[in-house]
């Protein structure tokens, strides 16, 4: 595994593939004010073209987060197909960008091999791909979700309507709401992010939600966006839930600070 280039005259090391990673990717303030961020585009070429060489094994032997410290990443990695990945593990990060791309590649294909990626390996063929690599390659994936509406067909796009309130005041939510679907938003979700996170305030915000999209015959869904365990108890309560919802991330402690876990995911 080599970290190392010489590029401009110059000689780029990196410690670990960690560092390569974070260097290859686009600026982003975030990076930058973490001191992970590559210090020019001369230092940023260079990472690129080292995470270009690795393989998908080197990736995978060298996660982000070690598996002993990080049930995100014992998750993922249990569940990779080993029969798929054994057919890949051996190609380079830009040989999966190439495979990806080629017009010959389609949906299936990239479904099929998806099953033998890990996170690492999605990150780092997304840093070698320009914007335009990126719609080209989501385009040929077909995700589609369906609750009272289907979303992700071909040809559609739905966007979520947030009609947050600083007091979770009814009438100002039903006010947004009203707002948005006349822009035509809201066909994916009508989502709301609580102030009060309390299971009552929940109820009392999905009860009036859900009396308007059914009076008027809304084709969406509703969802108040408390915490997953809040949300479980107000549907036990007879709460009118059309869908749940809860942010992930990718490691354990991430998801710490959301308040979550795999235990309570599962």
């Amino acid at each position: 595994m080599k970290l190392k280039t010489r590029l401009f005259g110059q000689t780029y090391s990196f410690k670990d593939i960690k560092e390569v990673l974070a260097k290859a990717n686009e600026v982003k303030s975030g990076d930058i004010l973490a001191g992970i961020s590559a210090e020019n585009a001369q230092e940023r070429v260079a990472a690129k073209y080292v995470l270009s060489q690795l393989t998908l094994e080197d990736l995978r032997l060298n996660p982000v987060v070690p598996l002993e410290e990080d049930e995100v990443s014992r998750i993922i990695d249990g569940d990779i197909n080993e029969t798929i990945y054994r057919d890949i593990k051996n190609w380079s990060v830009a040989e999966l960008r190439e495979f990806i791309l080629n017009t010959d590649t389609t949906g299936a294909d990239i479904a099929r091999i998806s099953r033998g990626l890990t996170g690492e390996m999605a990150a780092a063929v997304a840093k070698l791909m320009s914007n335009l690599d990126l719609i080209l390659g989501a385009s040929k994936i077909s995700v589609t979700a369906h609750c009272n509406t289907t979303i992700g067909l071909p040809g559609t796009l739905a966007a979520r309507l947030q009609p947050n309130h600083p007091t979770d005041d009814t009438e100002g939510i039903l006010a947004s709401i009203r707002e948005g679907l006349a822009y035509g938003v809201g066909d994916a979700l009508i989502g709301l992010n609580p102030v009060d996170d309390s299971i009552d305030a929940t109820m009392r915000n999905l009860e009036g939600m859900y009396n308007f999209v059914t009076e008027w015959k809304v084709p969406t869904q509703i969802c108040v966006l408390a915490h997953i365990t809040t949300q479980v108890e107000a549907l036990k309560k007879g709460a009118p839930l059309h869908c749940l919802f809860q942010s992930i991330a990718g490691s354990e402690k991430a998801n710490e600070a959301f308040g979550i876990n795999a235990g309570i995911l599962d």
